[in-house]
C-alpha cells in the first residue's frame, strides 16, 4: 500500500514538471487575441487523472500553475492567469476522468474529452465575464471593461480559443492514448 502511494506521488511530481515545461511552450493561435496562448500542459494532467484518479489530475494542474507563478510570475502581480488556467484545466480533465474510470474504453475517453471541451468552453466564458476579466482590469488599475466589450472579447476570442484548445488536446490525447493504451491499462490495474 505504501509503495503504491509513493509511486503515485513520484508520478504526479514528474507529470507536473512535464506539464510546467509544456505550459512554457505556449503559442498564440492566428486570428485570436495574442494573450490567449495554446499549450499542451493538460496532457500530463489527463494522464494522471485517468491512471490515478481525478485528485491526481487536479494536483498536476495545481503544481503546474504554482510553479508557473513562482518562476514566471504574473504581469498583474497576482496569479489571475494561473488561477484561470487551473480552473480551465480542472473543468477539462474532471469529466474525462469520471467517464473513463467508470468504464475504460476509447469511446468513454472520447466522450469525456468532448464533454470536457464543452464544459471548459462554457464555464470559462461565464467565469471570464463574472470574475476573471474584471479581476484583470482591477489588478492592472485599468478602467473597467463595459459589459459589451467583455461579451465581444468572450464571444470572439475566449470561446473560440477554448474550443480550439480543447479540440487540439482531444485529438492529441486520443492519438497518444491509442499508442499507450496497454501501458495505461497496466498502470490502472496496478492501482486497483
Amino acid at each position: 500500500m505504501q509503495k503504491g502511494k509513493i509511486k503515485q506521488m513520484v508520478a504526479v511530481s514528474m507529470l507536473s514538471t512535464i506539464a510546467y515545461v509544456l505550459m512554457m511552450l505556449d503559442f498564440p493561435f492566428p486570428g485570436l487575441p495574442p494573450f490567449l496562448k495554446i499549450d499542451f500542459s493538460e496532457v500530463p494532467a489527463l494522464l494522471a487523472a485517468i491512471i490515478f484518479g481525478p485528485a491526481a489530475g487536479v494536483m498536476v494542474e495545481a503544481i503546474k500553475n504554482v510553479l508557473h507563478y513562482g518562476i514566471v510570475g504574473s504581469f498583474t502581480g497576482v496569479p489571475v492567469g494561473q488561477l484561470a488556467n487551473f480552473v480551465a484545466g480542472i473543468l477539462f480533465i474532471l469529466p474525462v476522468s469520471y467517464l473513463f474510470r467508470k468504464k475504460n474504453s476509447v469511446k468513454r475517453l472520447s466522450a469525456g474529452l468532448i464533454l470536457g471541451t464543452i464544459l471548459m468552453t462554457f464555464m470559462m466564458g461565464l467565469l471570464n465575464y463574472l470574475i476573471i476579466l474584471p479581476a484583470y482590469t482591477w489588478f492592472l488599475g485599468a478602467d473597467p471593461m463595459s459589459s459589451q466589450m467583455m461579451l465581444d472579447l468572450i464571444l470572439k476570442g475566449i470561446t473560440p480559443f477554448n474550443l480550439i484548445k480543447g479540440t487540439i488536446i482531444t485529438l492529441l490525447f486520443v492519438a497518444l492514448y491509442n499508442r499507450m493504451q496497454p501501458w495505461v491499462m497496466k498502470q490502472i490495474a496496478q492501482q486497483a
